[in-house]
């Protein structure tokens, strides 16, 4: 039989199609299979035995360490990024009264201390008693010796 179609005759050419439609669906079987389906029976009653399944991956220790690491770090930034939307919603919804209440504590420490301090400035001062002994001699002269545009003033004595 003749492949070439300029030679064929309408059987010949009927034929030939016939079979390439033939060959194209044929269903081919895999040169290795694919799947693996085990028949045996499972029991009807109690507990199927167990079945060794051993595990050979072997992780090494930086790899481990990685994964560790990249956990502890992802924890960390969302716990700062929690943090940062946490103050930024504070920051975002201040008012007046709000400013005020958060700084009455710190401001009646503050007058608190003020308070103890000038007491205790007050009872120091109170209890002080200065004696001078001697004679006072007090000078008042006043000698100006400013020269130059840029000068200073000093005082005599």
């Amino acid at each position: 039989m003749t492949t070439d179609p300029k030679h064929l005759t309408d059987s010949e050419a009927s034929a030939e199609a016939r079979r390439l439609i033939a060959e194209a669906y044929r269903p081919e079987a895999p040169a290795t299979p694919t799947y693996f389906r085990d028949d045996t029976p499972v029991p009807a009653i109690g507990t199927t035995p167990p079945v060794p399944q051993p595990d050979s991956r072997i992780v090494p220790q930086w790899a481990a360490g990685v994964a560790v690491a990249s956990i502890g770090v992802g924890a960390g930034v969302t716990g700062l990024g929690c943090g940062a939307w946490l103050i930024l919603q504070g920051l975002a919804s201040v008012t007046l009264t709000g400013v005020l209440a958060a700084t009455l504590p710190f401001a009646g420490i503050a007058a608190a201390a003020t308070a103890i301090g000038s007491a205790f400035a007050r009872a120091r001062r109170a209890s002080t008693t200065n004696i001078y002994k001697g004679t006072v001699v007090q000078r008042t002269e006043v000698t100006a010796t400013a020269r130059g545009m840029l000068s200073r003033a000093k005082a005599g004595r």
